[in-house]
């Protein structure tokens, strides 16, 4: 099945705080965990008043999704206060939860806005390497110029840059882009810790990155149908899995999210 973002995103209810979701079919079989994130982000902002915007998630994937079958997602309101909501969603297939997260959706307000973090020298989205795999989103890689290179006196992690942007236009609204971001956000990182791993282990075959847990925090509101700049790190892979942190830039230098996933590399299996 073939849907359109917009589509993915639009959720029936079925039942106090509980929504269903489905998705395409991926090239590896089994849902995207970014599909996941996004339609649990949705189904909480269905809980909240719409003066909250989304402040920040945390998802950690507990089993493997089946893009056959419809996503249930169960919503608890753990909090609504003055300033923050907080929400736990779990998602539910016939095998069981394949995702718990919980979210903070935070009272839009202006106050001060300092911003010491800069935004790496790239190339243009233009002329990057397309790395997407999928047509609801554009993903291409570029370097980091400024950073010491892999192996030179200093370097104590491996950068990875690339721009991203949802492929069709998106309705306004913070929360619809917030989750546009939890859907592109979850391929970069895991590739950059999947890189390192190949290099340093020469494997015969390749090893495909999966996410154990994702995280995303919102600075400043943006749009995810326009291009931006998400700089990944890793610092340290261990065996089986390794850690990504990032920072997600407006094509203005706004920085307007940071992330960290937890990444686990097992080998395709054959057959």
């Amino acid at each position: 099945m073939q849907l359109s973002f917009k589509e993915m995103m639009r959720l029936e209810a079925h039942g106090p705080d509980t929504f269903v979701g489905t998705g395409p079919t991926y090239p590896w079989g089994g849902l995207y965990g970014g599909q996941v994130v996004a339609q649990a982000l949705i189904a909480a902002a269905k809980t909240v008043k719409p003066a909250y915007l989304p402040h920040s998630l945390h998802a950690n994937f507990l089993r493997m999704g089946d893009a056959e079958e419809p996503v249930r997602y169960e919503v608890e309101r753990l909090r609504d206060g003055r300033s923050f909501f907080a929400r736990q969603v779990v998602a539910r297939q016939s095998t069981g939860a394949i995702l718990n997260m919980s979210s903070v959706f935070r009272l839009a307000t202006t106050t001060m806005d300092v911003q010491l973090a800069v935004a790496p020298k790239v190339p243009g989205p233009g002329e990057a390497k397309d790395a997407s795999w999928s047509r609801l989103f554009e993903l291409r890689q570029v370097g980091c110029r400024e950073l010491p290179l892999p192996g030179k006196a200093g370097d104590d992690q491996r950068c990875a840059c690339s721009w991203l942007k949802i492929s069709e236009p998106l309705e306004e609204g913070a929360t619809t882009h917030a989750a546009a971001l939890a859907y592109t956000s979850d391929s970069g990182p895991a590739r950059l810790v999947a890189a390192v791993h190949e290099e340093a282990c020469n494997p015969a075959s390749p090893w495909r990155p999966l996410s154990l847990d994702h995280a995303i925090w919102f600075h400043r509101q943006f749009r995810a149908d326009e291009w931006l700049l998400l700089q990944a790190f890793t610092g340290s892979v261990r065996d089986s899995s390794g850690l990504a942190t990032g920072r997600i830039f407006s094509q203005d230098g706004a920085l307007v999210a940071s992330i960290a996933q937890d990444v686990l590399l097992r080998r395709p299996h054959n057959g």
